[in-house]
């Protein structure tokens, strides 16, 4: 007999409420024959009810991995990825925390090899999923060091929006600390956007460096060091995410 629809979960949704990766990441992971299901290569699509045998690069996902949530704050060095594995054995920022954490963690959006500063990381799939939707709108800052000084209008420009290689840049804010320093507020989370505006001008930056993300910020963090976040954290980026969720619904 064919089990009710209501009894069933789609499985990238199911990989992501397990604290696997967020719901793009795990359908991503799927189509990339990366899950197993049963014993069998999982499709894009394909339901369950979350207590087959279920595998993500050979590591079983079980139902109880549901039950408990964790939320980290990572101060990246420059030289690592955000990627969760690298085939060149590249350093991964994920690694600089794996030895002491148990849950299998994820990051919460992106920082490029040369940046430095704050990341998250969860095993929460709903809330990295909605903190990662574009409706989020999360602030993310950055201070900013250039190899020469920036030039005359950049922070009003970089606001009304730049066109650089068919793709519209715009900050949020931008504070200029001194001819070549800067405090740089983005909410679109556009590849290399600030690098990209950079090269627009014909500037490189330094110093890159994310010195907060939302309600984040920690300037006792050293590079490499992380931290659990509080409970009154968590909850700001809860309130965050669940605000900017009920404005898009209104917005459909």
């Amino acid at each position: 007999m064919r089990e009710p629809e209501e009894k069933l979960i789609r499985l990238h949704a199911f990989l992501a409420s397990a604290g696997v990766a967020s719901r793009r990441a795990c359908e991503e992971m799927i189509r990339q024959g990366r899950v197993v299901v049963n014993g069998e290569t999982a499709n894009i699509g394909q339901k369950v009810k979350g207590f087959e045998k279920i595998e993500v690069d050979g590591q079983t996902i079980t139902v109880s991995a549901q039950k408990s949530c964790r939320y980290i704050l990572l101060n990246k060095p420059k030289g690592y990825l955000s990627s969760a594995s690298d085939p060149q054995g590249r350093p991964c920022a994920i690694d600089l925390i794996s030895e002491s954490v148990k849950e299998r963690l994820y990051n919460v959006g992106r920082l490029d090899q040369w940046s430095s500063g704050l990341l998250l990381f969860t095993n929460d799939g709903d809330l990295a999923s909605k903190l990662m939707h574009p409706s989020s709108k999360v602030e993310k800052e950055y201070s900013v060091q250039t190899d020469a000084p920036l030039p005359a209008g950049f922070a009003s420009n970089f606001i009304r929006g730049i066109l650089y290689e068919g793709i519209r840049y715009r900050a949020s804010s931008v504070k200029l600390l001194a001819p070549d320093r800067a405090l740089i507020v983005l909410i679109e989370g556009k590849n290399r956007e600030i690098r990209r505006v950079l090269e627009h001008f014909g500037l490189r930056a330094r110093i890159l460096e994310r010195i907060r993300i939302g309600p984040l910020q920690d300037a006792n963090l050293a590079p490499g060091q992380w931290r659990d976040l509080t409970e009154d954290e968590v909850r700001a980026l809860k309130l965050i995410a669940n605000h900017d969720n009920r404005d898009e619904g209104k917005r459909q």
